[in-house]
């Protein structure tokens, strides 16, 4: 599947049912972006962590953080905002609750997003507006 393929069959908001396809698919396109940076479509990649984001289960954050942490091509495809889904302070006070080394990576890399001014003003609508004009603007 295709990120176009992706976007016609689920749209930005996916209900209930897609979520368990597009993380399947955000966990082998991850898994490839891993072994060989390439191998992964960090374009497809986005596209299911904007729609996870936009669906708003905290979750899935170590999913999303999983796949910006691939390759360093996935790192600048994935906005670190797309952890975010549930929330800016819901998602810290989730990965400071969570025992894993995963989750004290990212929550490390929130904070120094947060001082160097990146989630200023932030809110899950608004960032969720400024994805729904970059896919209608053909994502570029």
């Amino acid at each position: 599947m295709d990120e176009e393929e992706l976007l016609h069959r689920y749209g930005l908001h996916p209900d209930g049912r897609a979520l368990d396809e597009i993380r399947e698919l955000l966990t082998a396109q991850a898994a490839g972006e891993r072994r060989e940076q390439g191998a992964g479509d960090t374009a497809l990649m986005r596209l299911c962590c904007v729609q996870l984001f936009n669906v708003g289960a905290i979750d899935d954050v170590l999913l999303i953080w999983q796949a910006k942490t691939a390759s360093m091509d996935a790192d600048c495809s994935i906005d670190i905002q797309l952890l975010c889904g549930a929330g800016l302070a819901e998602t810290k006070t989730f990965l400071a609750g969570h025992p894993s080394k995963e989750a004290k990576a990212a929550l490390d890399r929130l904070l120094m997003c947060e001082a160097a001014e990146d989630f200023d003003g932030f809110s899950t609508a608004e960032y969720s507006a400024v994805c729904t004009n970059y896919y209608a603007d053909g994502g570029d």
